[in-house]
């Protein structure tokens, strides 16, 4: 199977119940958002921690990363299965941590969309143990992502439209298991026992869809990644275009 037609068939099999997001991943146009600042001071973490160290589930139900005061607040809207997103972890999450979040200017928060059927039990997963997890399992997994994509080639089309016409309540298990997300979350401290249990839990999974959808519609999310910055939606989505306008807020 060609990457082309396994991305078609994963949008394709998207159409089915468990996967109840709009957003499709996109790529940066390359518009600035002419955000511009005074430089901000660095602000003094807890005594005995970093700011990357500290984590709160926000009311919205995003992970926040960081001073929950910060003065420049980034939002990412982003997919597990979203490539971009992958490319954007890959390329700036190191250098967001060290240079902006510990220096208590800026706070990120994730907020996780549904953009096909791969997402559910990805998403399920990644949430399944503390909250403190979920940044840095995100991305991990962004990191392993090509390893998805290349355990579905090899399954073949067969097995994947085959989980389609399972009960619902079997579906995320049984991508987990095709896809190698079990084993990969196992390594990381997600036992059998209790990834089995997250990945039946219809309630939390009703939970992760309506949050999507919600972020979908109040936010305009058309794609993924998007990112808000202190409430104003910007017009770019790759690490190169997003941290200039961090700087341009005052986080230098």
């Amino acid at each position: 199977m060609t990457a082309i037609a396994l991305r078609r068939l994963v949008l394709a099999a998207s159409i089915a119940p468990l996967a109840l997001g709009l957003a499709a991943c996109k790529k940066d146009d390359a518009k600035t958002a002419n955000l511009s600042g005074a430089p901000i001071a660095k602000i003094a973490a807890p005594a005995g921690k970093a700011w990357s160290e500290v984590v709160a589930v926000t009311p919205e139900g995003g992970y926040l990363v960081g001073n929950p005061q910060a003065p420049i607040k980034l939002v990412e809207f982003g997919a597990l299965s979203c490539s971009h997103c992958a490319e954007f972890s890959e390329k700036g999450s190191g250098e967001m941590k060290a240079n902006f979040i510990d220096s208590g200017r800026v706070s990120y928060e994730l907020r996780l969309m549904l953009n096909n059927v791969l997402d559910m039990p990805a998403a399920m997963l990644t949430t399944c143990g503390s909250p403190d997890a979920v940044v840095p399992l995100a991305d991990q997994f962004w990191a392993w992502q090509k390893t998805m994509f290349d355990n579905l080639k090899a399954a073949g089309e067969n097995k994947l439209n085959a989980i389609n016409q399972l009960p619902r309540q079997q579906q995320a298990a049984a991508t987990a298991s095709l896809t190698g997300m079990d084993q990969f979350f196992s390594a990381r401290g997600i036992a059998k026992d209790q990834a089995s249990t997250c990945l039946a839990d219809t309630a939390r999974a009703e939970k992760l869809a309506k949050a999507a959808s919600d972020y979908a519609s109040t936010y305009q999310i058309e794609g993924t990644p998007t990112f808000y910055v202190n409430g104003k939606k910007l017009e770019v989505n790759t690490w190169e275009t997003v941290k200039p306008q961090l700087e341009q807020m005052g986080a230098r």
